[in-house]
């Protein structure tokens, strides 16, 4: 499964300018296709807790940057509390 993982795609961090844009949810749309395809058969269990656990960390780690670490802003980036926001930066390791 962790294989699987590892070979999901890499959403670009800045587009192209060659390279079509695309909606988020298309890069998440053909990254499952592509883990499904390698289960050969198998079903996977908490996929919803994997799918977040891949996205959420990097999403928490880029929203931080691009607030300069100001967790206030951060928070309102995301749409959740501040407190929200610092247990998620601790449940993933981030500070």
């Amino acid at each position: 499964m962790q294989n699987a993982l590892d070979q999901l795609p890499v959403l670009p961090m800045v587009a192209s300018s060659d390279a079509p844009q695309q909606p988020l949810k298309t890069y998440v749309e053909q990254a499952l296709e592509n883990y499904f395809s390698q289960l050969d058969g198998n079903s996977p269990s908490n996929l919803y807790g994997l799918v977040l656990a891949e996205v959420e960390s990097p999403m928490l780690e880029v929203v931080l940057r691009q607030t300069r670490g100001n967790q206030t802003k951060a928070a309102k980036m995301l749409g959740i509390s501040r407190g929200t926001l610092r247990k998620k930066i601790k449940q993933c390791d981030l500070c």
